[in-house]
Formats: structure tokens, C-alpha cells, sequence
């Protein structure tokens, strides 16, 4: 009869399972941003696959996104890709702690996998490095799985000969397992921003720019200066983004270039010099983003420095089949608008600067599309690459099969921006002031009305172009009490904005901006 002989292995507990799993994949999404933001053309894994989840995800579910977080849905979309990944991992710890930490493995690889095939699918990058990433994280997670589940020095026996083990070493102490647990969470956090830091690095700093040949003349800072009234001119970084990378595209300026081809008869390649080094035209032009609500704060105006579309395509010589400009992001994402609009005198930009910079890297580095009067999904590529020529049925922008219209006009629109909604204000004389746009129309005249009285003219700004919003400012005169504002503007058409609400699916928000504040003593 075979005797037992005291153990030395004790039963780890389900939570300590569960931690393991939760920090061994932690690390490995840690590891592998710091890996992108360090290796040049391996890219982001968690924001590879979030790029298929946007390309894919229902447009009622998109554009509840965008209303509900603004232009913070890419980090909500981020940070809820992350909880999911560890609430799949702390399932993966449970079932360890019930069949054995062997299961580990296929888990952890079949995941890595799928990163992996969403990592080649993006563009700009090195497949064997991508590869060798993707290896390099998965096996640092399960080795840093099975580090925080082993034992330096224990041996592992059973109590009852011959039992079945699971494999795992004998338990570390409690304080040891906290130490390297706690080791973990900071490498992984560590790692996970600082490769987000890197990530979001860009060579545009090396870039010099010429002096634009054909200019538009200063700006004042602020025509009207009031306190919470936007700026005449928008700077770059309080400029709305509204796009669909998780990420923004790292280009080299060096190995960049832009091709333009499709029906033409002169296909033409142009690096970023090539660009900077033609006629360069600064234009003051407002632009503005189709998900826009009524009062919304997707637009802006800027200075665009860059080359004639116009001219670019002359020396291309489109042919009479050619209906529709496409332009196509690096990481294929692309947009068209009709060919008429490159010679209708509106004169669209190759842009290769923004107020006297070059493109941030968030608004499209090294040159974008800027086309007066559009809206940006069906014309403001950003990380241009390509400019294809094809016929009007032959493509679609990338919003179009999602039920957006498939030209978009930019609807003539006013905001108020002082007073805020629900700001209480003295009784008396109150000065109202904000923004109004109609591109390529200009703004002839804005109203305020004060609950359902006489619409009051507001004095404007010099407009700076028929392509730029103005400022608007009016003085009106509350009583005591509660109170509804509402503006409206007259294009340079004579047409009068319309108080028609609508939602901006499929084809921009329209409507009065209406606020309500508080006349108080």
C-alpha cells in the first residue's frame, strides 16, 4: 500500500487565475503598440482591427457615435476594444482555473492570429516585420501567463500518487505574486502609452515651405473680440478631425508621392518637393463636416496653402469619359466629387500647408484635398496618395453605400456662440455673437430673433473670401425672464437659410440654431 506524503503544492485561487490572464494580455497589447510606435511599417494592432470594426459597423451605429461622443469616438472605440480584450481574458483565467493553464495556449495563439491578419491588412507596412511583431507579442504574453503562475524554486507533487496535475509549478507566495503582477500592470501601461506617443510622432518638422506666390493678406486674430466667439481663423490644433483612422498614417515625406492616373491621357507622379516647389496659392476656406448638427462644432476655417487642383489635372489631360475626381488615402480610404467642380472656378487645393504650417499630421500630412463648397466626405481626402479620374457610376466615396448622399453641397448655416445655452445673463442689453458660412456663396446679411419677435440684423465681419465664414455680432435686449435665441443668414444668392429641421443623414443637418438662457438679476 503506497503511502501519501505531504504536499507542497497549494491550490491557487480563481482570481489569481484570472489576474494572470488579465495582465499576460495586457502586456501583449502593450508590447505591441510599443513595438509599432518603434518599428517603422508595423502597425497597430489594436488599431488595425479597429479600422475593420468602423469599416464595418452599421451607419445608424456610426453616426450614433459620432452624436454621442463627438470627436472623441475613436478613444471610446479604443478603450472599449481594450475592456473587451481583458473581459476575454478573464474568461480565458476562469477556464484555466477549472481545466488547467494548458489551454492557455491555442487561446492566446488563435487571438494573435487574428491581430496578425488585421495588421496585413493595412497599408505602409513591412509584412515580414509585421509578422515578426505579431510572434514577439503573442510569446511575450504567454510567457509573462506562465511567469506569474510559476514558482523560481517549487516542486510539484500531489497528495495522492499518481494524480492527474494540470502542469502548473507550485504557487508563489502571495506577496510574490502581488510584486509581479504589479510589475506587469506597469510595463503594460507603460508600454501601451508611450507607444501611442510614438505613434502619433510625424517627420512634418523637417519639411520647409516655400512662400505661396498668390496671397490672400493677413487676418486679424479675431474681428470681434468677444469671449467664447470661435476665431476668424481656426488654429491648427482646436481645428475639428472627423475621419475614420484610429490611427494617424506615419508617411515619410522622403518616400511619398502623388500619383494621378485613371482616364487621363498623361499619367504624372509628383513627390512632396515637386509640390513645393510649383506656383503655391493660399486660400482662407471654410470647411465642414457633413455629420454636422444643427449649431454643431464640426467646421472651421483655415488658411490652405497648396497647388491648383486645376492645373494638376490640365497637365494630366483627363479624357472626355473622365466624370469624377477620386481621391485616395494612404490608408485607402477615398472620396469623389465631380469633375466640373475642379473647373468651376471654385479652385480646389492640392494643400500642402495649413495657417502658414505644414499639415499636422491630423489633418492630413503631407497634402490633402480642399475643395470650396463641399462637404469632406465626398471631397477632403486627408494622406493623399492617389487622384483617379473615372466615370460618375464608377465609383462611389466611402460613405455613399452607407446611405449618404452621394454629392454634398455645403447647406448655407449660422451658430451662435455667445451666450452659451443656458447662460444666465443680466436683464437688459445682451450682445449675441457667432459664426455663419455658405462657401462659394458668401454671407450677405444674419438675423437674431428673441422668442418670436422681429428678426434683428446682425453686423458682420470683413469676410475674408466668399470661400470663409464670417463673424456675426448683434445687441438685443432681454427682460427679465426666460428667453429663446435664434439665428439665420441670407447667402450671397439672397437665399435665406431655411428653418427646416432635419437630422444630417443622408445629407447635412438643416435648421435654425436655437438656444434658450436665463435673464436674471
Amino acid at each position: 500500500m503506497e503511502t501519501a506524503h505531504p504536499t507542497t503544492r497549494t491550490t491557487r485561487s480563481r482570481g489569481a487565475y484570472i489576474t494572470a490572464a488579465v495582465l499576460a494580455a495586457g502586456i501583449t497589447l502593450g508590447i505591441g503598440e510599443l513595438l509599432a510606435g518603434l518599428v517603422e511599417r508595423v502597425p497597430s494592432t489594436l488599431s488595425s482591427i479597429g479600422a475593420i470594426v468602423v469599416d464595418n459597423v452599421p451607419t445608424s451605429i456610426e453616426q450614433w457615435a459620432i452624436d454621442t461622443f463627438g470627436t472623441g469616438d475613436k478613444a471610446v472605440l479604443l478603450i472599449g476594444m481594450i475592456l473587451t480584450t481583458l473581459l476575454i481574458a478573464a474568461a480565458v483565467g476562469n477556464w484555466m482555473y477549472r481545466s488547467g493553464v494548458v489551454v492557455a495556449a491555442p487561446i492566446f495563439v488563435g487571438f494573435g492570429a487574428v491581430g496578425l491578419a488585421a495588421s496585413l491588412n493595412q497599408t505602409l507596412i513591412s509584412v515580414p516585420m509585421t509578422i515578426l511583431a505579431a510572434v514577439l507579442t503573442t510569446g511575450t504574453g504567454l510567457y509573462v501567463l506562465y511567469w506569474l503562475l510559476s514558482t523560481p524554486t517549487g516542486s510539484l507533487t500531489d497528495t495522492v500518487v499518481g494524480a492527474p496535475t494540470d502542469g502548473v509549478p507550485a504557487d508563489l507566495s502571495r506577496r510574490q505574486f502581488v510584486g509581479r503582477a504589479a510589475g506587469v500592470g506597469a510595463v503594460a501601461a507603460t508600454s501601451g502609452l508611450l507607444g501611442r506617443r510614438l505613434l502619433t510622432a510625424t517627420p512634418r518638422s523637417t519639411v520647409t515651405l516655400p512662400a505661396a506666390g498668390t496671397l490672400p493678406g493677413p487676418a486679424p486674430e479675431n474681428f470681434f473680440p468677444i469671449d467664447g466667439l470661435k476665431e476668424v481663423v481656426v488654429p491648427n490644433d482646436a481645428f475639428y478631425r472627423i475621419d475614420t483612422a484610429l490611427l494617424v498614417p506615419r508617411v515619410s515625406v522622403d518616400s511619398w508621392k502623388l500619383r494621378i492616373d485613371g482616364l487621363v491621357d498623361n499619367p504624372l507622379e509628383f513627390t512632396f518637393d515637386d509640390l513645393a516647389e510649383r506656383d503655391l496659392v493660399e486660400e482662407y476656406i471654410t470647411i465642414a463636416c457633413v455629420s454636422n448638427p444643427v449649431g454643431g462644432s464640426y467646421v472651421g476655417n483655415a488658411k490652405w496653402t497648396g497647388v491648383l487642383l486645376s492645373e494638376l489635372l490640365t497637365e494630366a489631360r483627363p479624357t472626355d469619359e473622365a466624370e469624377q475626381v477620386v481621391g485616395w488615402s494612404v490608408d485607402r480610404w477615398a472620396s469623389g466629387f465631380p469633375i466640373e467642380a475642379v473647373f468651376d472656378g471654385r479652385e480646389p487645393l492640392v494643400a500642402i500647408a495649413m495657417n502658414d504650417e505644414p499639415l499636422p499630421a491630423r489633418h492630413g500630412f503631407p497634402a490633402r484635398l480642399i475643395v470650396p463648397g463641399l462637404y469632406g466626405y465626398v471631397s477632403a481626402t486627408k494622406w493623399l496618395e492617389r487622384i483617379e479620374l473615372t466615370t460618375w457610376d464608377g465609383f462611389d466615396s466611402y460613405w455613399v453605400p452607407r446611405g449618404w448622399d452621394k454629392e454634398g453641397p455645403i447647406q448655407t448655416a449660422s451658430r451662435i456662440d455667445v451666450p452659451r445655452r443656458g447662460e444666465r445673463v443680466q436683464p437688459g442689453e445682451v450682445v449675441a455673437a457667432g459664426v455663419a458660412w455658405a462657401p462659394l456663396k458668401g454671407i450677405a446679411s444674419v438675423e437674431i430673433q428673441v422668442d418670436e419677435g422681429e428678426w434683428i440684423e446682425a453686423e458682420l465681419s470683413e469676410p475674408l473670401s466668399d470661400k470663409a465664414w464670417v463673424q456675426w455680432r448683434a445687441a438685443v435686449s432681454v427682460p427679465e425672464g426666460d428667453h429663446t435665441l435664434r439665428v439665420r443668414a441670407t447667402d450671397g444668392t439672397g437665399e435665406v437659410q431655411t428653418p427646416v429641421e432635419r437630422d444630417s443623414l443622408p445629407s447635412a443637418a438643416t435648421g435654425h440654431h436655437t438656444i434658450d438662457i436665463k435673464a436674471r438679476a
